[in-house]
């Protein structure tokens, strides 16, 4: 089958840029929070973030409210890659969806394998996902030693493993359902997608509406985050490239910084502070939890990603893009091991309360985004060759 090429989109360049400094700005803050948390000030710092702002504390508010707009722009970045990005043409797309149902599933069985039966199987989707700032971040230091369609295949299995985390919490991590908040919630939706077919383009409307959605969706159950992504399909799109007028486009551009700079910045501060006791790393590999998430990141990753494309180009089903060899896949497979912001955002509702136990896993997720990030780094420097 013959090689697929691509060409970068001024929509992806954009979005590569603000991905690529705010994975710098993230291990900034991670870093900083940890050394609070692991200082004097640390019980101050924690109890800050368990502060009531209204009926939420201001951790909630950031992981219910701030991250629904991450999940928007995860939304319209879906959005634009299905209508007019690389996710549009369906041999270009079957890849990098292969490796993304081949990066969450052996994870999945990894950290199942080790944790069935026991009260820590609930953190089956912590290794499933991909934090594509950090992912981004390796690559942009790689620099022109990777090529361009690496970028478009790491970015693409990347969103599509976010949106795999979404459908995740939705059935799986909704503890308590109330279906006449979540009809409203569907009903609004619907509404919102009949003004788009009726060509409605105030971007104000479809925002107030989010926001009503986002408040039902508290009130149903389900994850309010998960109102981002609805709302991004019901907001009006451009199917030209490079058209910047339509609402989607819009928004989707002026998203990109805040949330680079802002929103998960914030995440990293209200959600990293970790205490870390004298024997941390034993309490870590003694937890068949922690063991799951680590192997899940680290060699479920790269394997699933691999296999799955291996069969996909063997059984003539796509081909691997212009100037990408198997070693590049192995690499980016490797990134997508650092799982960061989803990873620990499903931690929180998987073991919400626990404290030990949603501890133990954030060491673990740290470390194997760690380890998986410079093995990646590593690897596409030394071994994957243009």
């Amino acid at each position: 089958m013959k090689p697929l090429k691509y060409q970068l989109s001024l929509s992806f360049n954009q979005f590569f840029e603000s991905e690529k400094s705010g994975g710098v700005l993230l291990i900034i803050c991670t870093i900083a929070s940890l050394i609070i948390a692991n200082s004097s000030w640390g019980a101050a710092y924690l109890h800050f973030w368990h502060l009531k702002l209204g009926s939420l504390s201001i951790e909630h508010w950031v992981n219910d409210g701030l991250m629904a707009i991450f999940f928007l722009l995860i939304g319209l970045e879906l959005e634009r890659e299905v209508y007019s990005g690389e996710l549009a043409r369906f041999k270009a797309a079957l890849l990098p969806i292969c490796a993304a149902i081949g990066g969450m599933l052996l994870p999945a069985l990894i950290h199942y394998s080790l944790n069935v039966g026991t009260p820590t199987q609930a953190g089956i989707g912590i290794p499933m996902a991909t934090d594509i700032a950090f992912a981004i971040g390796v690559l942009a230091i790689l620099g022109k030693r990777i090529p361009p369609a690496l970028k478009v295949f790491l970015v693409a299995f990347a969103v599509i493993d976010d949106l795999g985390a979404a459908i995740l919490i939705a059935v799986f991590y909704t503890s308590t359902l109330s279906l006449g908040y979540l009809l409203a919630v569907i009903v609004l939706w619907l509404a919102l997608i009949l003004l788009n077919r009726m060509r409605v383009m105030s971007l104000a409307i479809y925002l107030f509406g989010g926001i009503i959605m986002w408040v039902l969706m508290l009130k149903s159950g389900v994850h309010a985050t998960l109102a981002g992504i609805a709302l991004a399909f019901a907001i009006p799109f451009s199917h030209q490239q490079e058209d910047l007028e339509s609402p989607s486009h819009r928004l989707e551009h002026f998203l990109h910084k805040p949330v680079a700079f802002i929103i998960l910045p914030i995440f990293a501060l209200a959600n990293t502070g970790v205490t870390i006791s004298p024997n941390w790393l034993y309490e870590v590999i003694s937890q068949q939890n922690s063991l799951g998430i680590m192997a899940g990141l680290m060699l479920g990753k790269p394997i699933g990603v691999a296999i799955f494309c291996f069969l996909a180009v063997a059984g003539g089903l796509c081909a691997l893009p212009t100037d990408v060899n198997w070693w590049h896949i192995i690499g980016a497979g490797l990134l997508g091991g650092i799982g960061f912001t989803m990873s620990i955002f499903i931690t929180n509702l998987a073991f919400f309360g626990q404290l030990e136990t949603i501890n133990a896993a954030k060491i673990s997720i740290l470390l194997a985004s760690l380890m998986a990030g410079l093995l990646g780094y590593i690897w596409l420097r030394f071994v994957a060759k243009n």
